[in-house]
């Protein structure tokens, strides 16, 4: 079967045969395939085999109830990005925020709409596609980006993310406190978090807003050149601090805009330092600059 040809699969997990009867014949009728789970443990369970598209969770069922449901389904890494619409009787202001912090997207109140029921699930399954789609292209582009929540919990990373932590031997789980820490202060999109475990450091770059303690925070991992690194180029190549950093970061593959951002140069800037550096060296271009500062590093790795 074709992406094109497959249904949305909804994992429908609610203890009322009532519910569910109508909650399946609305889907069936809208064209999503319908999966059911009576209880919590149940859902994992199905969760954990079939991952669904989006999940429709009732907030009050016998032994494992909706809200520790979905923060367990949260913390598994191939459910963390399924959205959660809660379903329930409950509905104080409270209720509503315990199903927000819980990591549901939505909240609808019973007894269901179908119709009201269906649109949201349009809504919500469309958001998820398009930020399967954004997190798609940053693997593909080699970007070291990831996400987490407010607390610095991580939601998702693309694959460069980790190769770089595994590179600097460095958790994820060292950069939840520094990460909680900068958020408190609100920090604005472009701004630099530095001197972090292993020699690394974050780029802020925004977030979206499905509740204030449930927004997911994107930033990007960055690697900064070492005093060894910079050292040991500055001595054999005999160039300056700064053009010691714009090599290393010519030796990680970087174009002139982003050295620019890194170091906090204008491109113009980085361009200047790179004829400078071409004279010292002697070569002609970016990829022979590279070339000789990997054989050089080498003796450092």
């Amino acid at each position: 079967m074709t992406a094109a040809q497959r249904k949305d699969l909804i994992l429908v997990v609610d203890d009322s045969p009532d519910s569910l009867g109508m909650i399946h014949q609305a889907l069936d009728q809208a064209g999503l395939t319908a999966l059911i789970a009576l209880e919590g443990q149940q859902a994992l369970n199905i969760a954990e085999k079939m991952t669904p598209d989006l999940i429709l969770m009732d907030a009050i069922m016998p032994n494992l109830d909706g809200f520790e449901t979905c923060r367990r389904l949260k913390q598994h890494p191939n459910l963390a990005c399924v959205p959660v619409i809660f379903m329930t009787g409950l509905t104080e202001s409270e209720d509503v925020v315990r199903g927000l912090e819980a990591g549901g997207v939505d909240y609808i109140t019973k007894p269901v709409r179908p119709n009201e029921l269906i649109a949201r699930i349009r809504v919500h399954l469309n958001n998820a596609r398009m930020t399967q789609s954004a997190h798609t292209t940053l693997d593909r582009l080699g970007q070291t980006s990831f996400s987490t929540d407010a607390a610095g919990q991580w939601h998702w990373a693309t694959p460069h993310t980790d190769q770089l932590l595994e590179k600097a031997k460095v958790e994820r789980s060292a950069l939840a406190d520094p990460i909680q820490r900068w958020l408190k202060h609100q920090p604005e999109r472009g701004q630099q978090l530095n001197k972090l475990p292993g020699n690394l450091g974050l780029r802020y770059l925004g977030h979206s807003v499905s509740g204030e303690e449930n927004s997911e925070h994107l930033f990007r991992l960055l690697h900064h050149d070492s005093d060894a690194e910079l050292e040991l180029l500055k001595t054999a190549l005999h160039v300056t601090h700064r053009e010691s950093q714009v090599l290393v970061w010519i030796a990680h593959g970087k174009t002139n805009r982003e050295i620019a951002q890194i170091l906090e140069l204008s491109p113009r800037t980085v361009n200047k330092h790179l004829e400078q550096i071409f004279r010292k060296l002697g070569v002609e271009n970016r990829t022979a600059a590279a070339a000789m500062v990997i054989q050089y590093l080498t003796q450092i790795h």
